[in-house]
């Protein structure tokens, strides 16, 4: 995900995908995924974040697709085909020579592609050695709390089901839950609508329907909710310095519930 700082909620209106369109961007979710396992084979103390986006610019091109990322949005361009985000950092990290791992750290990998005009997008956030217990509870908790909302990702459930789901998860965890970086709608752009909260009532919002595609997001810190921003115009940092995590799908909303695309 790549988005602008404190986007409003907005009255969704969304595109229902067709079987084409959706096998589009299922081709696109199985390039994030074989390139999600190639980056964590080169996971380890001492590698620049710079060599994992190298790994991920050759990885894409070799596979026919174009970045999502490279270039999106302005003041400036994001300047790199991945996402590393570095303990601290919620999303947007900006890869760098100068960034090494380091054992205890986490690091939350975003990945994007374009295949034949469709986007895929999903994160994950990897642990780097020995890493504390916290730590290694708030990622199970935040990649647990993925699998929360896109369970209630079923025709006729609403957004704030969702939101809603992944919100009682960081509640019983005591986390904060980054509030204004949200999910979204996903197909020939990389952001559709409608926006999909990490937070929400149930029963509220836009109906769910079969072939509605969205990225489910969530994003949670160790400590409190609040984030800022660093110099760069991209990094997205918690407010506190504490830990967070970052977990993400490509779904599409099937007939009885949703089908993971970077599964």
């Amino acid at each position: 995900m790549l988005a602008d700082v404190g986007i409003p909620l907005r009255r969704a209106t969304a595109t229902i995908k067709r079987p084409d369109e959706i096998a589009r961007m299922r081709q696109a979710g199985h390039i994030l995924v074989a390139l999600l396992d190639k980056l964590e084979a080169a996971l380890a103390p001492g590698t620049t974040t710079a060599e994992l986006d190298a790994i991920a610019a050759d990885h894409i091109r070799e596979a026919g697709a174009v970045s999502s990322f490279k270039g999106y949005g302005s003041n400036p361009p994001f300047p790199a085909t991945i996402c590393t985000s570095l303990n601290d950092e919620v999303v947007h990290g900006i890869p760098s020579s100068r960034r090494r791992l380091q054992d205890g750290d986490l690091i939350g990998l975003d990945v994007g592609c374009i295949w034949q005009g469709w986007h895929a997008d999903c994160a994950r956030t990897f642990t780097i050695g020995q890493v504390s217990p916290e730590a290694i509870t708030l990622v199970e908790a935040t990649r647990d709390a993925l699998s929360a909302g896109i369970a209630a990702a079923v025709p006729g459930n609403r957004l704030g089901d969702i939101g809603a789901a992944i919100e009682a998860v960081a509640n019983s965890h005591g986390y904060g839950i980054v509030r204004p970086f949200v999910g979204h709608g996903i197909g020939t752009a990389m952001h559709e609508e409608p926006q999909v909260p990490n937070y929400g009532r149930p029963g509220t919002g836009m109906r769910l329907e079969a072939g509605l595609c969205l990225a489910i997001e969530p994003m949670f810190n160790l400590g409190g909710d609040e984030v800022g921003l660093r110099d760069d115009g991209w990094t997205v940092v918690t407010a506190d310095g504490s830990l967070s995590a970052h977990f993400e799908d490509t779904i599409v909303i099937g007939p009885s519930g949703a089908e993971r695309l970077t599964a």
